[in-house]
């Protein structure tokens, strides 16, 4: 079975290529200062490979490269109108069902049924661009993470 959430407190720096940069800190941070007393909320971060698989499972890969192969990266509007169009796809994409499950119960597992519970969302972009999705050579992978707060 893939791997699509891990919980902060199993993350630390070695995990940089699986969850992105933000989410391995949190884990080095949970695991080296809670022991010292420093409170460091806790959470869980959705994998480089969720994204990717998202990507690939909903059509969206082909889609987004479809639509920037035929622009010119000269054509600022063009450019600004291209993105605008994938984060709408985007946010009008379903989640593979495999990831809508180990979200929602990572989710339950943190609030403790508390539906109501406040959370931060962040999310890492890929370091050059945030339109692009990864291809195996030379694009990181973005991840998010959600933390409870008290």
């Amino acid at each position: 079975m893939v791997e699509y959430v891990v919980s902060l407190d199993k993350l630390g720096n070695h995990d940089v290529e699986r969850v992105g940069g933000k989410n391995a800190s949190l884990g080095e941070m949970i695991s080296n200062l809670a022991g010292a007393g420093v409170s460091v909320p806790g959470g869980f971060a959705t994998t480089a490979q969720a994204y990717r698989d998202f990507l690939e499972l909903s059509g969206l890969n082909d889609q987004i490269h479809a639509l920037l192969d035929s622009l010119g990266v000269d054509d600022v509007n063009a450019l600004a109108k291209a993105g605008a169009q994938i984060r709408q796809w985007v946010m009008d994409a379903e989640f593979p069902p495999q990831l809508d499950a180990d979200i929602r119960k990572a989710f339950a597992e943190m609030s403790g049924g508390n539906d109501n519970m406040a959370v931060a969302v962040r999310s890492s972009l890929p370091p050059k661009t945030c339109l692009m999705p990864p291809s195996p050579a030379s694009r990181k992978p973005s991840s998010t993470s959600v933390a409870w707060t008290t």
